[in-house]
């Protein structure tokens, strides 16, 4: 074992600079391999560092290698399994356990008993030592345990040299060695000899070393002399320093007193510059000039330059009452007597600012009704600019009286409310007095309705009244037109206005000028209340200081959603609705400011749109551009205005008579009833169609509505294509066909002059059932002049579709050719051409004038004419071969004959 620690010292740890301090062959326990040796290492340089390493001899030759190394420090555990009897398995616990099998017991205490030296050394008893003989654990030396750290080094030294049982020998050891043993011959044969040699000069080297002692005794003597003399200066020395630290104690104490009283000093210097600065604090922030006080008690509100001083002195009195005062600040009598002082201040002027408001508001509301006259006989509303300007000079007072007595800002806020209502309230039923006079002047019934309206609002109120729905006059004047009937052509235009009636007064009794004049007053009416609305918002805002800042996301717009006559839902104003920021409950003050003021437009509204829409149906499509336009133009200056809100209510009751007058117009198409005594021609309300699109194409012309309008387009036009059916199905006088053709005909002519993209499918539809009943006309009604003709060949053609061959059909008993050349016999040419002549006149009686397609008829009848004479030739040819019989009339005969008598009649 020992030859094997040498190797493994010179192979594995010298060049690692590591010492080998204890070795055991092992194996692990229950597996058959090859052994290997656990070493317990340190390191040659410190940090010292002890590590437990695993060495395996290599299969392919006799040295050894370093297979695992654990740090000492990481083991927690050594387990003996048997402290009382011989075993030689163990257990070292590292990041996992490790079961090992010792070649024998004794290599198995040794290695532990070195494993728990180092771990006392190096880990201060870290590791846990289980199933171990006491006797194997012995402790260290106690003179060890008090040797001082600067020692350590030697101790260490020593201690290693114990744990070592072999220490390698140095060079120059080797070669003393060496040199010795050359000197004697015998070293190696007579060992006895070399010994006993070695002992005689060993006597001899110890004899001169007492030698050398002794005479150096009288060194040593003058040594401890000289040891003693120093020993007594340095009791000399340390007198000295026990003085000097006396003195020194005294200048410390000394010091010491100096400080304290430096420290007073300074704490009462301190003291009065913060006392000063509390003066001056107080001094600076709760002072008030003799000037602002006098402001205040007794400064003129009246004049711009009193007002500015009002102004700076109630902002300073302000500053001064909303100083933070500090803990203790309110328990001085000057402040105290000072804060008294403002109170009596602020509640003194705000008294005076209230009653000069107060007499402000009495004074301009005179001023301002005394001008209402020069109103009345114009379609004007009065301004107020001159009121505003007035009272904004008090914006900053009120604001002021806001912060410092909410309960007069409030009773001054109701106070203008009140009066603004009574005073807006009498110019807008004035002013909406005059619009429907001259509204009403557009109708010569309307005209003796209105024209002699009392101006008293007791009246004015009965006829709002009235316009709502009651049975007066003018609804009942106009219930007649109701009742439709179709009388002649002559009549159709009339006819086709009354069906776009809604009940009230006839369109027809309305021209183009009528209808622009309306479209004029209504609009002077918005553009009249737009901007009375919102400059009475905006004083509002800045005279009682409730400006809105605008949200990071835009309200709502002020559409609200509505329902059209057919149940399906209005799409929403922009998407902004589901952002809507809550607004505070001072900005909130705006809205029902301005509800209570102008609480009777929105009535007066709906009453002036009730009469448009009982004067003339078609005026709902003029107030539902004109109201949708400055909704959005009011929604643009500022989507929460009360006059956006209102605008958009009034707006959705414009839209419900607009569906209304939709449905209606449907509703009279569905009721139409048509002559059984003269031809249909074109329905009444095709021509009604026609109007309301060519009206509304220039109504609608870029605006933002158009999408409402193209429902109403969609819905129109469906129901009539519906209702021109049914009226051809029940048509007696006029073939079905003609009255599909000429009516379809005409729609598809509108549709294509007006270009109204949304209906480009009805109007390739109504092309294609003007095409299809065209031709079916046509086909139908060329069967009567050559009856028997058609007759015959339609034999023919029924043969050979039996499976006759063609040649074959001439030896039909009844398609012979005797039979053929007697039916071609019946039709001469003078034949052909009469009865084509009589085809023209049942043509002409069943076509109407306005249309003109009667020489489109008849050239679709001669193409068809001339294909059917095609057809018979060829069968002719087919079926007849080599007869030599032909038609008693050629084609060009035929066109002759279709052009003279176009031109004959």
């Amino acid at each position: 074992m020992t030859a094997i620690k040498h190797a493994l010292q010179r192979d594995i740890f010298t060049p690692n600079d590591e010492r080998l301090l204890g070795i055991v062959n092992v194996c692990k326990a229950g597996k058959k391999k090859k052994n290997c040796f656990l070493c317990a290492t340190v390191t040659t340089e410190r940090p010292i560092q002890v590590k437990v390493v695993k060495v395996k001899k290599s299969d392919k030759g006799d040295f050894y290698k370093r297979q695992l190394a654990w740090e000492l420090r990481d083991l927690t555990e050594v387990d003996a399994k048997d402290a009382s009897k011989e075993n030689p398995e163990f257990d070292l616990h590292f990041e996992k356990v490790y079961r090992w099998v010792a070649s024998s017991a004794a290599e198995k205490n040794s290695f532990i008993s070195c494993i728990w030296k180092l771990n006392q050394r190096y880990l201060r008893k870290k590791v846990e030592f289980v199933n171990v003989s006491a006797q194997l654990l012995e402790e260290l030396p106690k003179a060890e345990e008090s040797v001082p750290s600067g020692e350590s080094q030697s101790v260490a030294g020593g201690d290693e040299d114990a744990l070592d049982d072999y220490q390698e020998l140095s060079t120059r050891e080797e070669q003393d060695i060496e040199s010795m043993m050359e000197m004697c011959e015998y070293a190696i044969s007579n060992a006895e000899a070399f010994t006993e040699q070695l002992s005689r000069e060993l006597h001899v080297l110890d004899g001169a070393n007492i030698q050398s002692i002794m005479a150096s005794e009288k060194q040593v003597n003058i040594l401890m002399q000289l040891l003693d003399e120093a020993l007594a200066e340095v009791d000399t020395i340390e007198g000295k320093l026990s003085s000097y630290e006396e003195m020194l104690q005294s200048v410390k104490d000394q010091m010491d007193q100096i400080s304290q009283s430096n420290r007073l000093i300074q704490i009462s210097n301190t003291n009065n510059c913060k006392l000063l600065d509390e003066i001056h604090f107080l001094v600076n922030y709760m002072d008030l000039s003799k000037g602002h006080i006098r402001a205040l008690q007794e400064g003129d509100l009246s004049s711009p330059k009193g007002i500015e001083a009002c102004i700076n002195a109630s902002e300073a009195l302000l500053q001064c009452m909303n100083v933070a005062l500090r803990p203790g600040h309110e328990k001085l009598a000057a402040v105290k007597q000072q804060l008294l002082l403002f109170c009596e201040l602020r509640d003194t002027f705000a008294r005076r600012l209230t009653n000069h408001l107060n007499n402000v508001f009495v004074h301009q509301g005179h001023d301002q009704s005394s001008t209402l006259s020069q109103h009345t006989a114009e379609l004007t509303l009065p301004k107020h600019s001159p009121l505003h300007r007035d009272l904004l000079h008090y914006a900053k007072l009120m604001e002021w009286l806001k912060n410092t007595h909410r309960e007069k800002y409030e009773g001054l806020s109701r106070t203008y409310v009140d009066y603004m209502s009574r005073l807006y309230e009498r110019e807008i039923k004035d002013f909406f007095e005059v619009a429907k006079i001259k509204m009403a002047g557009t109708s010569k019934e309307a005209k003796g309705k209105f024209a002699t309206l009392p101006r008293k609002e007791s009246a004015l109120k009965q006829e709002t009244e009235s316009l709502h729905g009651s049975s007066g006059k003018l609804t009942g004047s106009t219930s007649s037109l109701n009742k439709l009937t179709v009388q002649g052509s002559n009549s159709r235009r009339s006819q086709s206005s009354s069906l776009l009636d809604m009940g009230n007064m006839s369109a027809s009794d309305l021209d183009v000028a009528d209808r622009t004049k309306f479209d004029k007053i209504f609009e002077q009416v918005l553009s009249e209340l737009e901007p009375l609305c919102l400059a009475e918002q905006d004083f509002i805002s800045k005279f009682f200081k409730l400006q809105q800042q605008h949200p990071t996301v835009m309200p709502p717009l002020a559409q609200p959603e509505t329902e059209e006559s057919d149940g399906t839902m209005l799409s929403k104003m922009p998407p902004q609705a589901e952002h809507r920021h809550s607004l505070s409950s001072e900005k909130d003050l705006v809205r029902p400011m301005m509800n209570k003021i102008f609480q009777s437009i929105e009535t007066e509204l709906n009453s002036l749109i009730a009469l448009g829409d009982k004067i003339d149906s078609f005026n709902s499509l003029y107030m539902l551009v004109k109201m949708s336009h400055h909704v959005w133009t009011a929604e643009n200056v500022d989507p929460a205005s009360y006059l956006s809100t209102t605008l958009g209510n009034v707006l959705v009751t414009v839209k419900r008579n607009f569906d209304k007058c939709i449905s209606g117009q449907i509703r009279q198409m569905e009721e139409v009833k048509i002559s059984k005594k003269s031809k249909v021609g074109i329905l009444p309300f095709v021509t009604g169609f026609e109007e309301f699109a060519e009206l509304a194409e220039t109504i609608f012309r870029n605006a933002e509505r158009r999408g409402d309008l193209d429902k109403a387009y969609v819905k129109l036009i469906r129901a009539v294509f519906m209702n021109v059916e049914k009226v051809a199905n029940e048509s007696q006088k006029t073939p079905r066909d003609v009255v599909m053709m000429e009516n379809f005909h005409h729609i598809f002519s509108t549709l294509s002059r007006l270009k109204i993209s949304c209906l480009d499918a009805e109007r390739r539809e109504a092309k294609h059932k003007y095409t299809d009943h065209l031709q079916s006309y046509v086909i139908n009604s060329l069967g009567q002049p050559l009856e028997k003709l058609n007759h015959f060949f339609e034999g023919v053609e029924a043969r050979v579709a039996q499976g006759v061959r063609e040649e074959e059909v001439s030896y039909q008993l009844a398609f012979n050719k005797q039979e053929l050349r007697k039916v071609i016999k019946e039709y001469p040419g003078k034949e052909v051409k009469k009865g084509l002549d009589n085809l023209y006149k049942k043509v002409d009686k069943h076509l109407c004038e306005e249309e003109s397609l009667l020489q489109v008829v008849w050239h679709s009848m001669q193409d068809e004419f001339i294909r059917q004479y095609k057809h018979f030739e060829g069968l002719i040819g087919r079926c007849y071969p080599g007869s030599g019989i032909t038609m008693e009339f050629t084609i060009q005969d035929m066109l002759e004959y279709f052009s003279s008598i176009a031109q004959s009649h």
